[in-house]
């Protein structure tokens, strides 16, 4: 379980609040999307997860624990990130980079070829759909590549929870949707899924609870259906649009409108 409650964050020379009073919990066993426009405090609650941003008030609670009382590897067991932005250093294989999944876990001089070790991060390779870009290097990889790849670390970390900043940045349709399938087996097995999102039409499919975020607010809370509705979005969003139903799956679907000119 990742609780926010009533977190507040405001950035220096900021003159609002990026989050306002957010309270907000992601459930074991399920998938939470957080969506909303550009600057609506989506990245700014992994942020404060991570502690890179301190909290004006209110607290991040993980497993019942104040996110403050962890340390960095006792959070780093309990919950995997990917964030929006990262770049290594220095180039590495992409095997290495996927196994330093599994640093939260390691023991001093522990022996890094260790038969359960090696089991996991195949595992993680075969289920992020990579193990044709393991004798790759990592600045030899696409972008939607790379994502794959950091997705596979994530997984190899084996934390109960899974926080990911725009799962599917660079990737094409089909990665998209294979993405948000793993997301949802993972979630089906335990696991706590949060993922912050632009794609408003993947999310409603795949998500079991929406977040919609606006101005540093929570504005709407429930399942797609409930949150998914062209009344609050067109307001959120400032732009015409309807909602109709996928025929596939019968879940909402977002259609964004032509403005008509005068």
């Amino acid at each position: 379980m990742i609780e926010w409650r009533d977190a507040r964050v405001r950035y220096p020379r900021a003159t609002e609040d990026a989050l306002n009073g957010v309270s907000l919990t992601a459930a074991p066993g399920s998938v939470t999307a957080i969506v909303g426009p550009n600057g609506s405090g989506k990245s700014t609650l992994v942020r404060a997860l991570l502690r890179r941003v301190p909290l004006r008030s209110g607290q991040i609670l993980v497993g019942g624990d104040d996110v403050q009382s962890l340390t960095q590897r006792e959070l780093a067991r309990r919950v995997a990130v990917v964030v929006q932005r990262e770049e290594p250093a220095f180039p590495m294989a992409t095997r290495e980079y996927i196994a330093l999944g599994r640093t939260p876990h390691a023991e001093p001089w522990g022996a890094s070829g260790d038969r359960q070790v090696l089991s996991v991060i195949s595992s993680a390779v075969s289920m992020a759909d990579v193990a044709g870009l393991l004798e790759r290097h990592t600045d030899e990889l696409s972008g939607g590549e790379w994502q794959r790849v950091r997705l596979a670390r994530a997984i190899a970390q084996e934390s109960p929870a899974i926080v990911l900043d725009e799962p599917t940045t660079f990737l094409d349709v089909g990665h998209e949707m294979a993405a948000f399938e793993l997301l949802a087996d993972l979630a089906r097995k335990g696991r706590t899924i949060l993922a912050v999102s632009h794609q408003l039409n993947l999310v409603s499919r795949f998500a079991d609870r929406v977040a919609l975020l606006h101005r540093g607010s929570v504005v709407a809370l429930g399942t797609p259906d409930e949150v998914m509705r062209a009344s609050i979005l067109e307001q959120v969003y400032e732009w015409p649009l309807v909602v109709s139903r996928d025929p596939a799956v019968g879940a909402p679907t977002l259609v964004p409108l032509r403005r008509r000119k005068p």
